[in-house]
């Protein structure tokens, strides 16, 4: 069996978590404060707010955002859900909006339409590992008076004209889901430059309080624990290479993938770190067949677009090249650990496949 996706853990995370066990301090302490100065820096941001998860990160961030009921927040509807549940759970809409056929983001053409006097938000998805088109993205953001939220929870080191995402807008979520390509477990990130949404994401991650017992507002239980923190500091540092090896991976499908197969798109100015590598082939029933057969793992992201579903299906408009890609799109591994055998064996049963 070849699987699409496993966390790479190794002994430095075991030695961390036996490391804080020991120490019996378990919840919020030095190794997520210690965690969090290591992820502004990496990222480039001001502030970095350790949370529970890559979904509460977005919540999270929406509410210290002062996001909420009457506001209308843009965003995609190929991607997972939590990106509009995030946006229902902070008691603002979620409006999505279609998505760029090749990148799989949305656009400043796909957006602008949907703008209306209630938007306070647009939050493109930085999908699969390639960043949204964020330059033009944020001259529509400026333009209307809206803000620009990132959710970064797939990019973890992509870039923009040389920036890095989670520092392109007022806030970036990022996700250490263990499929991610970093992981503490379960566990999430907000970065910012905004001093003042910081302040306010560490109360609403804490039951409202700054100082014990004293609530300053209506907060929830989302801190990251000690030990998620610990495995994160070590995941951080192997971050660079493991995004190489994707890379590397990448561009050996590049090289050996043959038409008509369609291949991920990279464009000008952008730096994709491969969180999926993302094919279409004329029969995708027939490759799945295949892959299941030759023990090959793969993921279907996303076989029901997120306005399809049903908390959200109602009165929602058609959005035809998501509706398409949903039908389309098969995710191949990509993982920083495949051997070159597994990668032509990979290979060569897609151009097999798809030749036929």
């Amino acid at each position: 069996m070849i699987p699409i996706s496993r966390p790479i853990i190794g002994i430095e995370e075991r030695a961390a978590v036996d490391r804080v066990l020991a120490s019996g301090l378990l919840v919020s302490g030095a190794e997520v404060q210690a965690f969090e100065a290591e992820f502004a820096d990496f990222v480039g941001a001001e502030h970095a707010v350790a949370v529970g998860s890559g979904t509460a990160a977005l919540i999270v961030g929406l509410l210290a955002a002062g996001i909420g009921p009457g506001d209308e927040v843009i965003v995609p509807s190929f991607t997972f859900a939590a990106t509009a549940n995030a946006v229902r759970l902070s008691g603002a809409t979620p409006v999505f909006a279609d998505v760029d056929q090749d990148t799989y983001c949305i656009t400043p053409e796909t957006v602008e339409p949907a703008i209306t006097k209630n938007t306070v938000a647009i939050m493109p998805v930085h999908l699969f590992g390639h960043p949204a088109p964020m330059k033009g993205l944020a001259s529509l953001a400026s333009t209307t008076g809206i803000n620009l939220i990132e959710d970064a929870a797939q990019a973890h080191g992509a870039t923009v004209d040389g920036r890095l995402v989670g520092t392109l807008g007022l806030f970036g979520a990022f996700s250490f889901y263990p499929t991610k390509n970093m992981t503490t477990g379960e566990g999430g990130m907000i970065t910012t430059d905004d001093a003042d949404l910081a302040r306010k994401a560490r109360l609403f991650r804490n039951q409202g309080m700054e100082q014990r017992y004293l609530h300053e507002t209506v907060g929830l239980n989302e801190r990251m624990t000690e030990m998620e923190g610990a495995i994160g500091r070590i995941q951080l540092r192997h971050l660079s290479d493991w995004t190489k090896r994707r890379q590397q991976n990448a561009a050996f499908y590049e090289a050996r993938l043959a038409m008509p197969v369609i291949r991920p798109v990279v464009r000008p100015g952008a730096t994709h770190v491969y969180h999926q590598y993302t094919i279409r082939v004329p029969d995708r029933s027939a490759l799945i067949d295949r892959f299941e057969r030759e023990g090959i793992g793969y993921g279907v992201y996303y076989p029901r677009p997120t306005h399809l579903q049903p908390p959200y299906r109602d009165g929602t408009p058609s959005l035809p090249i998501t509706e398409r890609l949903a039908e389309e799109v098969v995710s191949i591994p990509v993982r920083p650990d495949l051997t070159e055998e597994e990668l032509n064996t990979i290979s060569g049963v897609i151009n097999e496949v798809a030749g036929s």
